[in-house]
């Protein structure tokens, strides 16, 4: 079984959280909706989005087999989450849709909405060759 973390596996993260986030991105219905979410919705959509990402990879990557690597497993669902958001934040600075210095929060609220599909694109990709 793999117990490690390699360039492959954070090369299929980032494959399969672009393939979701791309489209989202470019969606002006994504990025009102990200003005108009109160601060407990997002909070919600990131909790979703870890949720989901656990979910999956206790499943499907891990196979139900935790019980002796928790840390890996909590380590790989966090990793997942914070690579998705690195590339859903390229993607919308990319667009110019990402204006962190005029409206950091604006900024972060985007990145977290659009980062919920993509987490999950994200994992179900990197789960494609797993133990």
């Amino acid at each position: 079984m793999n117990f490690h973390f390699n360039g492959e596996d954070a090369g299929q993260i980032v494959i399969g959280a672009f393939a979701l986030s791309v489209p989202i991105a470019f969606s002006e219905e994504s990025w009102h909706l990200a003005q108009t979410l109160p601060l407990g919705n997002m909070a919600l959509v990131v909790l979703l989005s870890l949720g989901f990402i656990a979910l999956f990879a206790y499943q499907s990557v891990f196979q139900a087999n935790v019980v002796r690597r928790l840390g890996v497993f909590w380590l790989r669902v966090i990793f997942a989450y914070l690579l998705t958001l690195a590339v859903v934040s390229v993607v919308l600075i990319a667009l110019d849709k990402w204006p962190m210095m005029a409206e950091p929060l604006l900024a972060i609220k985007r990145t977290l909405l659009i980062a919920m599909p993509a987490s999950m694109g994200a994992i179900i990709v990197d789960s494609f060759d797993k133990e």
